[in-house]
């Protein structure tokens, strides 16, 4: 399988460069597997298909303000987008890296003094002469490189989902954005279970696929876990007929690298680098929320694994005809 069969032509101005007013009002393609039909919505009526005795999976990680700028002594301005926030010595993207020498001193917005040190297997390493709380209260939420414009203090809100409680990530599982606590107490109420894991989505999500070849890729390892009462509910649900709706690419991941064929999800935490692209046989999810994704990236063929390659080409052209806003900020899409 080829990269260039997952290209798709997108204009610039669909990707969306600011979030709606509000959460709820993104647009909702709903793509049908069995009868090969694509309807258009509101996010609001997806409470429609989701039905009493179904599984809400979510993934509850909380995105850090990694994104930190600073100066060298030349006043040249430097970028470090940290990837850990534990440890003396920390890997980060640094720009422009090449120039900078090993050792290096960077004064940061705040005053702060950081050290750029020699390579890591992803970036640089660095060190701060602050603990790791004072860096990160002037950083700035790291989004995307399409949102082209400066991050600004609501966007603190807007890029975390309504129910992130812990903090690990470095980007948003962006199709939780859709949801409000008004939808979650209307599904919670028809009798829709709602449970939460965690994987803290970081640069290797988005690291762009170089491989010629999708088989070829690897992907970089993420943390996540599944706990003892999210396991028991979504194997209960399973095994009383019910569907699992896993919100977003995240949560698939957490919920298929838990999974022990025949015998549902196990409660684990630890590393996974799962990559489902088509071909895969997926064990746990039967439902999926998602965003639409950019051009080759392993998001869109996870989606491609799930829904078929041709179906999701041809509802992202329908998504381009139809003017749907794209990426983490824009509409969303519904696989059943």
């Amino acid at each position: 399988m080829e990269l260039k069969e997952f290209d798709y032509e997108l204009p610039k101005e669909l990707i969306a460069q600011e979030p709606l007013g509000k959460r709820d009002r993104s647009r909702l393609m709903v793509l049908d597997r069995e009868t090969h039909s694509i309807t258009e919505k509101t996010f609001r009526d997806i409470t429609g298909h989701i039905a009493p005795g179904d599984c809400l999976v979510l993934n509850d990680t909380k995105v850090l303000p990694v994104r930190l700028f600073g100066k060298r002594k030349t006043g040249a301005k430097v970028e470090i987008f940290l990837l850990d926030t534990k440890g003396e010595k920390l890997r980060a993207l640094v720009r422009p890296s090449k120039r900078i020498k090993q050792n290096e001193e960077i004064e940061l917005e705040s005053g702060i003094k950081a050290v750029v040190h020699g390579e890591a297997d992803v970036g640089r390493f660095v060190s701060f002469d602050s603990d790791i709380e004072e860096v990160l209260d002037s950083g700035h939420i790291p989004l995307p490189p399409y949102i082209t414009r400066k991050d600004s203090l609501r966007d603190r809100e807007d890029y975390q989902t309504v129910y992130a409680s812990k903090e690990g990530a470095t980007a948003s599982p962006t199709a939780g954005l859709h949801f409000t606590g008004e939808i979650l107490e209307e599904l919670a109420s028809k009798g829709v279970s709602i449970v939460h894991v965690t994987l803290h989505t970081s640069y290797g999500t988005f690291s762009p696929v170089k491989a010629r070849n999708v088989e070829d890729h690897r992907m970089h390892s993420e943390y996540f876990e599944i706990g003892d009462d999210a396991a028991e509910t979504v194997n209960r649900t399973k095994s009383d007929g019910g569907r699992v709706f896993a919100v977003g690419t995240t949560s698939t991941r957490v919920l298929e690298s838990a999974s022990s064929s025949g015998e549902g999800v196990r409660p684990e935490k630890g590393a996974t680098n799962l990559f489902i692209y088509p071909g895969y046989e997926f064990k746990i999810v039967d439902g999926l929320i998602t965003n639409f994704h950019l051009p080759e990236s392993t998001l869109l063929m996870l989606v491609s694994a799930f829904a078929g390659k041709d179906f999701v080409l041809e509802a992202y052209s329908r998504a381009v005809e139809s003017k749907f806003r794209f990426f983490s900020y824009g509409d969303a899409m519904l696989i059943i």
